[in-house]
């Protein structure tokens, strides 16, 4: 029966693989997003584009507070998730 119920599978291998591939794609996009160096990274660089006149004070604090709301959540996930490693 493993051989006749795999060849009945086989048809639903496509959906399976995508949603291995999906459930990566999740894992990394959460990686980066809980990822506190890149927000610093961004930071940076938002103070750079203020600083080279790309920006102005009112787009910088809209996207400062963004970034900065993001950090709290890095650190309220990690708080969550203490227990888990």
């Amino acid at each position: 029966m493993g051989l006749i119920g795999g060849l009945l599978k086989l048809p639903a291998a496509p959906f399976h693989g995508a949603g291995w591939v999906l459930r990566q794609v999740v894992a990394e996009a959460e990686r980066q997003y809980y990822d506190p160096s890149a927000i610093q990274r961004e930071l940076h660089e938002l103070s750079r584009q203020l600083d080279d006149g790309l920006i102005d004070e009112e787009e910088f604090d809209r996207r400062e507070d963004e970034l900065l709301d993001r950090l709290e959540a890095v650190r309220e996930h990690r708080r969550r998730n203490q227990g888990d490693y």
